[in-house]
């Protein structure tokens, strides 16, 4: 679909393909006269009481997407324009002429798709995953008409087979090989009785003289899902048994049946990878003899033969409308997707993999009152966005004096363009940055440097590609059902983004907790900075900021029960970094529980900087003030959510002096050289925004709040 993909990727759910298109004729040309049939039952358009449009475009010499009728996806004028049948959920839209005509094809080119995504008017619902359908070549054609590929019926279950040719023909229609008509004609059908679970190809064969032709479709006949216990000790997501066999794990309260598809069955729905059901929790077990040592296989869930999902529990991802966008080099020898085969999300995961060589093995943190954390998003530092330039730099940020690095998110976000706090999976990191054997390099690198990893993570909410959300989706209303296990339907409190997750849930709750220790026991990261952290509770403010900044004992609760299920595994020398901004009181009840505390002083130091008496008592900075009984206060003045401190010198400063003009740059400098004097000397850790150190003063709002940056390296800092 294009660039336009990225914009979308907060409004798209991907759900098992429902979108029904059908062309007439069946079996178009190039040259034909066609017409789309869209029945918008069970997709984000169903009910739609406005217009819907096509983006719409053709594959042209085997490449999708070209010849786009409208280029830009939200661009109502001159999109083409479905009609209402007046029935139901069916829309028709007419190409004219001929699929020539209506896409301006280029004599001579080779069209084999008409490639489509249906959107409403505002473009906030849509079809997923895109829709292409066949265009034939001149000469006889089939087409099995009924049923869909990838269909799944009831055992038992009668249907009526059609196909079409373009002409008369001898036609013949067979189900596992086995003819169950014939006839001369230009289409058949015949009525058939699924008798057995397990899969069926259905062909239709075509012959006229010495020409011939056929199509294939399969459908899916499930067996009954059995209610067996699961093995003891299973984790969610992917168990590696003694015996080399694999356990799949995952929990889908209110479900009835879950298939497991991947690279192992061909993509195929095979009764073999049916899940068993022991209560919220479905699980199967593969034998060794499916997968290869060292090796990735990739699979997704199938949930009540309806929902394609990934793994929420994934700790890698194909990402069919992201992984394009990465940059050459940062991630070599990346699999590729499975085209064809599936659609949306999968996860990759390496069977029986060869540990990473860690070349620090007895790291001691540096003590958490005495850090002082560089705060760093990697597409920002970097110019390729990578691991490896940080890794290149690490030299720079040694001799600054740091002792600690807090990586903005690096879990699965979506896009491939963020700060990521858009997250869809928690426990994968994102591959935009490097493979995760160049993350491992980088932490193992600073920890010979003596500098410690702290790892933003985003368990306020998630985003709707999120399996979370996409299990039980609210179509009408593109937000979470109401009987969600892991999310709420709306907010609870006004600063939500995304989707708001439910930490009373135990579903949720084990989420954090396995993804949380997954991240400490694969890639030895030394702790955590919760973004959002007021947002953990069920307590319903919206609408009344007040309240929700007030002391929140559930909310306590919850972030304590991380905090011990964190520190009795791995001991009370990992961070736990909140980002709180709450009700005093409250901070300093989880500060002297163990937490530390973001204390964001950028007003005052802004107004110290700009040279203004008014806002500008830092004594905040200090623990003490805050009735804290330890140092457990991360004072700063810049973070990555603050207007940059030198920007706003320079734009705003004090200039009533022209001797002291603020708003000149070596005496804006001077400014932050004392500001630094003041917030390092006061006890306690700190906190580094990148490049506050250079005096980086491009506006926060330039490109978009969360827009890329000039990167000092290039601007000759």
């Amino acid at each position: 679909m294009k660039n336009y993909t990225l914009a979308l990727m907060a409004f798209i759910c991907f759900a098992f393909a429902k979108a029904q298109v059908t062309t007439t004729p069946s079996t178009p040309t190039q040259t034909d006269q066609v017409i789309l049939t869209f029945d918008a039952t069970g997709t984000a358009l169903e009910n739609e009481t406005g217009t819907l449009y096509a983006y719409t475009g053709v594959t042209i010499n085997g490449q999708r997407w070209q010849n786009i009728i409208v280029p830009t996806f939200n661009d109502n004028n001159g999109a083409p324009q479905f009609t209402y049948s007046g029935t139901g959920n069916i829309y028709t839209l007419d190409l004219g002429t001929s699929i020539n005509q209506f896409y301006s094809v280029t004599p001579g080119d080779v069209v084999t798709e008409i490639s489509l995504v249906v959107r409403n008017a505002a473009a906030t619902a849509q079809t997923s995953p895109d829709i292409f359908l066949n265009v034939f070549p001149p000469g006889l054609n089939t087409s099995i008409t009924f049923p869909q590929d990838g269909a799944v019926f009831n055992l038992n279950q009668t249907i009526t087979i059609t196909g079409d040719s373009s002409q008369n023909a001898t036609l013949d229609l067979s189900v596992n090989s086995t003819s169950i008509a014939s006839t001369t004609a230009s289409t058949i059908s015949n009525a058939y009785t699924f008798n057995a679970s397990g899969s069926y190809d259905i062909t239709i064969t075509a012959s006229s003289g010495t020409d011939s032709s056929s199509d294939t479709v399969s459908v899916f006949v499930p067996g009954t899902t059995q209610n067996l216990t699961r093995p003891a000790g299973l984790k969610n997501g992917v168990n590696e048994n003694a015996d080399g066999s694999v356990t799949f794990l995952l929990a889908a309260p209110l479900k009835n049946d879950v298939i497991l598809v991947g690279s192992f069955s061909n993509w195929n729905l095979d009764t073999t990878y049916q899940m068993n059901k022991d209560g919220d929790y479905f699980w199967v077990t593969i034998p060794a003899t499916a997968f290869t040592a060292n090796t990735a296989f990739m699979y997704q869930y199938l949930v009540d033969f309806d929902i394609k999902i990934a793994d929420p529990y994934s700790q890698l991802i194909l990402d069919p409308g992201s992984d394009q966008f990465i940059v050459a080099g940062n991630y070599p020898n990346l699999p590729a997707y499975p085209t064809n085969q599936t659609t949306g999300d999968v996860t990759l995961y390496t069977y029986q993999k060869t540990p990473y060589n860690w070349n620090v093995t007895n790291f001691t943190k540096p003590d958490k009152e005495n850090l002082v954390i560089y705060e760093l998003l990697v597409r920002d530092f970097s110019e390729q966005d990578s691991y490896q330039q940080v890794i290149d730099r690490i030299d720079y940020l040694e001799t600054l004096g740091v002792n600690a690095i807090e990586l903005m998110p690096i879990n699965e976000f979506e896009g491939a363009d963020s700060w990521g706090y858009n997250p869809k999976f928690h426990g994968a990191l994102d591959k935009t940055y490097g493979t995760t054997d160049k993350f491992k390099e980088l932490v193992d690198l600073c920890h010979s440097k003596g500098i410690a990893i702290i790892i933003d993570v985003v368990y306020n909410h998630a985003f709707s590609q999120s399996p979370l959300c996409q299990m039980w989706w609210d179509d009408a209303n593109f937000r979470p059902a109401a009987n969600n296990p892991y999310m709420n339907p709306t907010a609870r409190h006004d600063f939500n983004v995304g989707y708001d997750m439910n930490h009373e849930s135990t579903f949720t709750r084990d989420y954090v907790k396995q993804t949380l220790q997954f991240l400490i026991d694969e890639y030895k990261v030394d702790g955590f900075r919760f973004d959002l952290s007021k947002g953990f509770t069920q307590n319903n403010t919206l609408g009344n900021v007040g309240a929700w900044n007030a002391y929140d004992q559930s909310r306590v609760d919850i972030l304590n029960d991380y905090r011990n299920t964190i520190w009795n595994a791995n001991g009370n020398d990992v961070y736990m970094i909140l980002e709180h901004l709450a009700d005093n009181s409250e901070e300093t009840a989880l500060a002297n529980a163990g937490f530390m505390l973001w204390g964001k002083m950028t007003d005052q130091y802004n107004q110290n900087s700009m040279g203004y008496g008014s806002n500008a008592d830092v004594s905040g900075s200090y623990f003490g003030s805050r009735n804290f009984n330890n140092q457990h206060l991360v004072a700063y003045a810049e973070s990555h959510d603050e207007q940059r401190l030198m920007y706003k010198n320079l734009q705003f400063g004090n200039n009533a002096n022209s001797s002291h003009n603020v708003r000149t740059l070596p005496i804006a400098l001077e400014r932050q050289e004392a500001i630094a004097a003041i917030l390092y000397s006061i006890p306690g850790p700190k906190m580094l925004w990148q490049f506050g150190e250079l005096g980086y003063e491009q506006d926060i709002d330039l490109n978009g709040r969360t827009g890329r940056k000039p990167i000092p390296w290039t601007l000759g800092y």
